[in-house]
């Protein structure tokens, strides 16, 4: 049985923020792609969703409906909060968490974010890719993709792509060391 990749897929602006420092996203908004940009081949293949509870709050906030319904969903949160039919909260050590998904998704474990959470799996190189989308806008300020403290990591760069004005990038990670 094939074992599934943790991959970073998310949009950020040529500043190399995921957000605005509320959180708020509308600056993906009105930015020339190309049809769903990617993202419903992309989550097809997703098996397993991870995000923070503060990513996971802010989706809330963007739909009435849960987008990732239908996908088995955890969010990392240190506060014990009820699991409801769409998520499951907890608080599990990142290794054996991911180690226990990779065994079990059907599908790509996708981490959706944030930033803290990027930086928590790199120090524990538990990301396989990264799928980024670089929106061109400047944002100024905001939650940066990787957030001061990240540890170096080597990438290889396996895909490059255009739709429309926003240019996507593939990269996985180098398995011989960091740095």
């Amino acid at each position: 049985m094939k074992k599934s990749n943790v991959i970073l897929y998310i949009a950020l602006s040529l500043d190399g923020f995921i957000a605005r420092p509320d959180g708020a996203v509308d600056w993906l908004d009105g930015v020339e792609g190309e049809g769903d940009n990617g993202y419903g081949e992309f989550y097809s293949q997703v098996g397993t969703v991870i995000m923070g509870r503060k990513t996971y709050e802010e989706v809330l906030k963007l739909t009435d409906e849960f987008p990732y319904a239908g996908k088995t969903c955890y969010v990392l949160s240190r506060q014990t909060q009820k699991s409801n039919s769409h998520v499951t909260f907890t608080d599990e050590e990142l290794e054996s968490l991911v180690s226990r998904l990779k065994k079990d998704s059907d599908g790509s474990i996708w981490l959706v974010g944030g930033g803290q959470l990027v930086k928590q799996f790199l120090e524990k190189r538990l990301i396989d890719e990264l799928e980024l989308y670089i929106i061109p806008k400047l944002i100024g300020e905001g939650i940066p993709l990787f957030p001061e403290g990240t540890p170096p990591a080597d990438f290889e760069l396996t895909e490059t792509g255009q739709l429309g004005q926003i240019a996507k990038l593939k990269y996985k990670l180098k398995t011989n060391g960091a740095g």
